[in-house]
């Protein structure tokens, strides 16, 4: 087995948590290399595009968030085998990313910016994403987004919803996806409720 290291920011959640989520699931072990905003400027450097997550394997280091989670998906059987299936799989990691940059664009605004750049997510781009990923949960069965069954595209969402409704983006309401998309609300609960999940989280203090 492959010796791997994944780097990100010490928080239980981004873009890192996907593949984190996985390789617990698949019982493969990891190192989980967390550092503090504050440590961000120094880690940058030794990144090949100044940005997180970075995956070591065997001492080479790879980027891209969703190449990441793409690559752990297939390591721990989380990733559809199926070719159309592995589109669908895709097309919601791609989706979720896409939503990821837009979010990302407010942080680092502060007072009255900050509150208008979320405002105007919050009335535009957000629910047509939520609205989006509920009609493709409805679409392929309701339970999952592919494969009928949990792969790392329900984590992907499952970690985007989780920071939506977790009251740490400041004019993001936390009932936004129950307003917009309860069925993704309870998709979310469901994957919170995968034993493995919520022991990950139980170690974890949350």
């Amino acid at each position: 087995m492959s010796q791997l290291k994944l780097t990100y920011f010490d928080f239980n959640g981004g873009r890192a948590e996907p593949a984190r989520l996985a390789l617990h699931m698949g019982g493969i072990a990891f190192e989980d290399s967390r550092f503090g905003f504050a440590d961000f400027a120094e880690v940058r450097k030794s990144t090949p595009l100044g940005q997180v997550p970075v995956l070591h394997v065997d001492g080479v280091q790879v980027t891209q968030s969703d190449a990441i989670t793409r690559y752990v998906g297939k390591l721990t059987g989380l990733y559809p085998l199926d070719a159309f299936q592995a589109l669908l799989c895709d097309e919601v990691l791609d989706g979720v990313e896409d939503a990821n940059v837009k979010l990302g664009t407010t942080f680092g605004l502060t007072g009255d910016a900050l509150k208008e750049a979320r405002t105007a997510l919050v009335n535009g781009a957000l629910p047509q994403y939520l609205g989006w990923l509920q009609t493709q949960l409805q679409a392929h069965g309701g339970q999952y987004f592919a494969d009928n069954r949990l792969t790392i595209a329900d984590l992907k969402v499952f970690t985007f919803v989780r920071g939506l409704t977790s009251g740490r983006l400041d004019h993001v309401p936390t009932d936004l996806v129950e307003k917009i998309a309860p069925l993704l609300a309870a998709h979310t609960q469901r994957i919170a409720q995968t034993p493995a999940i919520a022991q990950y989280y139980a170690k974890l203090g949350g």
